[in-house]
């Protein structure tokens, strides 16, 4: 009788058997992660990137997807940088002759097109500005060549900031643990409803759990850009700086909260900065009234509405603080 009463309570005991409710939630979570995949896989690409240099040439590969059903993509700058022949294969394994539209190294971005007489499988883009940590986070591309392969995690944090091969910062970059590897660069970060997030763009070396994603609102900016331009326009001043600490007692005198500005170091000759005034050991501390705390924010502020714009510079001179008049031009990417 004991032991029978003993056999009841084991197997009335919810820590003998998978409780049901938490089968069920395992199992929307694996539908959900497999219906996107469905949805999406025949969107991502293998790309194969050749580059000739003189009698040599080199090659390098990675991921994108197809946003549009008449070919065009997305994928990472340094995926295809610098390439002068770009094929494509899809997931059927169809080979294309892709054409670059444009790329943005500053953001790690690019555009390429190919072309087919039928419509094409492509991925719908989502609204990054949505986006919440802890979501789950699924990617799919192909690392070390591995065609297709999928890895699921969740957003580990939002609005972080990352620095491009070109020494500009990325900024609104997502952070994931879904984990991606050498190949993954240009894929789709995806939600659960099959719309993407992000493109994956960099890992830290050594680091596990620890990857990033371009914001696709941040994509959707560039790929207009490139669209309508073929570039991303910036404004340029001529001028090198670095980030300097700025003393309470300057930032009295300046009546500012900041405790940060930018030192100019250099100025190039015939330059807006050198036109406008600007001089070595100048420090920047604001434009049109807006702080300038560090060489980032210098940046983020020369944006396409600045080219040709009169801009008010906020700068310290030895013990005084003046302001001066410079008018940024576009700055044009170097090949």
């Amino acid at each position: 009788m004991n032991a029978h009463l003993d056999r009841q309570i084991l197997s009335s005991d919810p820590s003998s058997v998978a409780p049901a409710q938490d089968e069920e939630l395992l199992d929307a979570y694996s539908e959900a992660v497999a219906d996107t995949v469905e949805r999406v896989q025949d969107s991502v690409v293998f790309i194969a990137a050749q580059a000739k240099r003189g009698p040599s040439s080199r090659g390098g590969s990675g991921s994108g997807f197809l946003f549009t059903p008449d070919g065009y993509l997305l994928t990472n700058s340094h995926v295809v940088h610098g390439a002068t022949t770009l094929e494509v294969t899809r997931s059927d394994g169809v080979k294309s002759t892709a054409e670059l539209v444009g790329e943005d190294p500053d953001t790690d971005l690019a555009v390429l097109r190919i072309w087919s007489s039928r419509s094409l499988p492509h991925a719908q883009l989502g609204d990054s500005s949505r986006l919440r940590v802890g979501q789950v986070a699924i990617a799919i591309g192909n690392p070390l060549g591995f065609a297709h392969t999928v890895t699921a995690g969740v957003v580990s944090a939002l609005g972080r900031s990352l620095r491009s091969n070109t020494g500009r910062m990325i900024d609104n970059v997502i952070q994931t643990d879904a984990a991606l590897n050498p190949g993954n660069s240009g894929g789709p970060l995806l939600d659960t409803r099959a719309h993407v997030i992000g493109v994956n763009t960099a890992i830290i070396l050594g680091a596990q759990s620890i990857c990033f994603a371009t914001a696709i609102n941040s994509a959707k900016w560039v790929v207009g850009q490139l669209f309508a331009h073929g570039r991303v326009r910036r404004a340029r001043l001529g001028l090198a700086g670095s980030t300097i600490p700025l003393s309470r007692r300057v930032a009295r005198f300046l009546e500012v909260e900041q405790a940060s500005a930018v030192r100019v170091s250099e100025v190039q000759v015939g330059s807006p900065a050198t036109n406008g005034g600007l001089k070595v050991g100048d420090i920047v501390v604001g434009i049109d009234g807006i702080p300038v705390t560090n060489v980032d924010d210098l940046q983020r502020l020369l944006d396409e509405s600045r080219i040709g714009t009169v801009c008010v510079f906020r700068v310290l001179r030895d013990t005084r603080a003046i302001f001066l008049p410079l008018t940024p031009i576009e700055s044009f990417p170097q090949a």
